[in-house]
């Protein structure tokens, strides 16, 4: 497509104020370090903080063990235990894949290739971060997202993250995924219905409006919230979202043994920045995502890719 057509296709898809809005703020904060967002500052924007990071790993003799473990991605497997789940959506599976960054993370993307066709799941939905750097070429990236996306099986959902030009979204959806931005939709099954929302990137642009997503689900209907980030969960939880899906965080990317972040570039509760927890009424979890972000290494904090499975029981009874 050229310029104006995408220009053209993103206002009748998501209405002129949001697509203009969205292409503007990234214009004037491409590749900016401080400021903007919910962090003030943004390692990943800063140059000559990757090539610090990677020459100091590369001096303790970790870099090369850190691009190994980069590429053993993981499966991780989640319950949601929700009592008021309606019954035909008792077991109902969620394939997460997040924070892919394709063009910076070949070989965990190799790796997702041989591992996706073997996994049954209801629907798939990528929780943002398709591109390595936040400015720039994306086209790399979609290359990488369309051998991907040709071996998913639909419905497949998605959301931008922070690393993410709204450009994309033209590519991803003739690739078959349905990108929800503060957009919501509904699956039906045995008469009964959940509500599938996502919202834009709120850690950098700021263009997340959850009430926009929210405002055609019934209050008294299960609802889940697919989010890039999890730092809006208070907010997601006072708009009555039973679940929020998210990733991010990394887990921190590189951790201390045990898996204690560094840092998680979030500015919320280390127990909601990998893994499940609650907030309130609803639950959460956090991806620490497939791919890597700065520099194409991971320590203690091994790549994943995770089956969310809805349960209609409390937690403790998983018969």
């Amino acid at each position: 497509m050229t310029d104006d057509a995408v220009l053209s296709f993103l206002e009748k898809r998501l209405g002129r104020r949001h697509a203009r809005q969205r292409l503007g703020i990234e214009k004037d904060h491409e590749a900016q370090v401080f400021g903007q967002g919910i962090n003030f500052f943004h390692i990943e924007n800063l140059t000559i903080g990757h090539a610090v990071i990677r020459a100091v790993l590369m001096a303790t003799g970790l870099y090369w063990r850190g691009l190994r473990n980069a590429a053993k991605v993981e499966v991780r497997e989640n319950l949601i235990h929700a009592p008021h789940l309606p019954k035909a959506f008792d077991g109902f599976t969620i394939l997460q894949i997040s924070d892919l960054h394709v063009d910076m993370s070949e070989p965990a993307m190799a790796r997702l290739v041989q591992m996706v066709p073997d996994f049954h799941y209801d629907v798939c939905i990528l929780t943002g971060d398709y591109r390595g750097k936040t400015w720039g070429p994306y086209e790399p990236s979609l290359a990488g997202m369309e051998k991907l996306c040709a071996l998913l099986k639909g419905p497949v959902y998605g959301v931008l993250g922070n690393h993410d030009t709204i450009l994309m979204v033209p590519r991803l959806e003739e690739m078959g995924v349905k990108m929800l931005l503060n957009e919501a939709d509904v699956i039906e099954r045995g008469g009964e219905r959940i509500h599938l929302a996502g919202v834009d990137d709120a850690h950098f642009y700021r263009m997340e409006n959850i009430e926009k997503a929210a405002d055609s689900i019934p209050h008294e209907e299960f609802s889940i919230l697919f989010t890039h980030t999890p730092e809006i969960y208070r907010q997601a939880a006072h708009a009555d979202f039973d679940v929020l899906i998210s990733g991010h965080t990394h887990g921190g990317q590189i951790c201390l043994p045990g898996g204690i972040p560094i840092t998680l570039s979030a500015v919320l509760p280390r127990t909601l920045g990998s893994g499940p927890w609650r907030h309130h009424d609803m639950v959460g979890y956090t991806a620490v995502g497939a791919g890597s972000s700065v520099v194409p290494v991971r320590f203690n904090c091994p790549p994943e890719i995770t089956l969310h499975r809805l349960r209609r029981s409390p937690p403790g009874d998983d018969q």
